[in-house]
């Protein structure tokens, strides 16, 4: 089976299971409990490094763009310059792939795990079903979590980027501030929040599939969760170029 053959079969099963998840919300048992772990496990967990990256990010992006600003005297366009480029596209796509990195390999090790030590065949042979009670939840989880976890990354780097500003270049605060409120508007923050809806639907589909279809012991786990990270990661990439055109057209050019 060649590359693109794979690739079909691929998206098919994913779509697939997309499809099953979605049934799986109008029936009874609906696992809110397992919801709720998998978002304080999903949200709490990756506050940190999620925080840590948006922090770090938004002050690079200030130590790299002020000499430039300085440059041309635009120095009070510091704030609007990274809020821009933090709130539109290195905040969602960064949390993303942080995300995917930490959650998308727990998720996908946790299946396979659980498929080659028999479990999943264990539920379904009790009549419960596996998408709904371990798929379902984790996509949701995901889903919620991942634009607030976006948010939070965002909030973090502009403040790294405000104490760069202030303490390294000596920017006054309060033209940071206001620089920053030029920046940012009401079509900034609803792609920011549209894009991470998006990845978490991604991440969680590739992730769960990755980890159902691991085969080859706990040599094939390993593999399963490679598989999966690196396959979230490019499609999220992937996903932010066409989502950003959407919303271009959607909201005019002056968006993205």
């Amino acid at each position: 089976m060649n590359s693109l053959s794979r690739f079909l079969v691929e998206l098919q099963d994913i779509s697939f299971l997309f499809w099953r998840m979605l049934r799986g919300l109008r029936k009874q048992p609906r696992y809110f409990d397992e919801m709720i772990r998998q978002m304080d496990s999903i949200g709490v967990g990756s506050l940190a490094i999620v925080s840590l990256t948006g922090f770090f990010t938004g002050s690079v992006l200030i130590l790299q763009a002020y000499p430039t600003l300085e440059y041309y005297g635009a120095q009070s366009s510091a704030g609007q310059s990274v809020a821009i480029t933090l709130i539109r596209e290195l905040g969602p796509v960064l949390c993303a792939l942080m995300v995917a990195g930490r959650v998308g390999s727990a998720i996908s090790a946790e299946l396979g795990s659980m498929v080659v030590s028999q479990q999943i065949d264990a539920m379904r042979a009790l009549g419960t079903s596996p998408a709904r009670k371990l798929i379902t939840p984790r996509v949701i989880a995901l889903v919620v979590t991942l634009p607030l976890l976006t948010v939070a990354a965002d909030v973090f780097g502009l403040i790294g980027g405000g104490i760069i500003a202030r303490y390294l270049y000596a920017l006054d605060a309060n033209t940071y501030i206001t620089s920053l409120r030029a920046g940012i508007t009401i079509q900034d923050i609803i792609g920011g929040i549209i894009k991470p809806i998006a990845f978490g639907f991604i991440i969680g589909l590739i992730s769960c599939h990755k980890g159902l279809t691991t085969q080859g012991g706990t040599v094939g786990v390993g593999k399963s969760t490679t598989d999966a990270v690196v396959l979230s990661s490019i499609t999220v990439i992937i996903a932010d170029f066409f989502l950003s055109k959407v919303l271009q057209g959607f909201f005019g050019n002056t968006l993205f």
